[in-house]
């Protein structure tokens, strides 16, 4: 099997010691930062948004993998585009443009995917595959870290990876991620993984890294 990529979130981390925080994941052997951007309305929380994005693009030595959890998010894409995401993923049933959402992100150079909730059938990402870089499936509800992954959700990789057979498109999978059930993960071929408490609250950060990567 191949390694996959591992992007901590930022959720999970020490919000006083951001910058500590951002060093260390580079140490510890992370591929990027996951940046959950909640406006309350889409979600029950309410976490960050431009201004944060532009700050930790300044010292971040990682790519920053930005998933918006936002109502419209139309509103607000250029000025994510603009604060220097990597890559930028939302909800496609929470924007009134989705395609042409995308497409913005795309033109701009940046990775475009759409994020789909627990109760969101995988077939939902049919109607985008011309338009996107990846697929970000949602292992928990949105909201907060911490919560145990939805087992229902591991069959979606694999049909997630029918859809994409052929295409440049990887699968990512944001909530519930830990070191036991990594494995069976990656051997249905996911190709990224998003993981908070699983690296910000193991004894052994690097170990944890290394072995969700392994």
């Amino acid at each position: 099997m191949e390694t996959i990529k591992i992007s901590p979130s930022l959720l999970s981390a020490d919000w006083m010691n951001l910058q500590s925080e951002l060093d260390n994941l580079s140490a510890w052997g992370a591929d990027m930062v996951h940046c959950d951007v909640i406006d309350g309305l889409f979600a029950p929380n309410i976490t960050f948004g431009m201004p944060m994005i532009s700050a930790l693009k300044r010292v971040s030595k990682l790519p920053l993998d930005v998933h918006l959890m936002i109502v419209k998010p139309e509103r607000y894409i250029q000025k994510f585009i603009s604060a220097g995401s990597d890559t930028i993923s939302f909800h496609p049933e929470a924007s009134e443009k989705p395609v042409e959402v995308l497409d913005m992100i795309r033109k701009n150079g940046i990775k475009a995917g759409i994020a789909l909730n627990p109760d969101v059938p995988a077939s939902v990402a049919k109607d985008f595959l011309d338009h996107i870089d990846y697929i970000l499936l949602m292992g928990v509800f949105p909201g907060f870290g911490g919560q145990k992954f939805i087992p229902e959700v591991m069959g979606k990789i694999d049909e997630c990876k029918k859809y994409t057979v052929g295409r440049d498109i990887y699968i990512e999978l944001d909530g519930g991620v830990t070191v036991e059930n990594i494995g069976e993960m990656k051997r249905r071929g996911l190709d990224a993984a998003v993981a908070g408490n699983a690296v910000f609250a193991a004894p052994d950060p690097a170990e944890a890294v290394r072995k969700l990567k392994a």
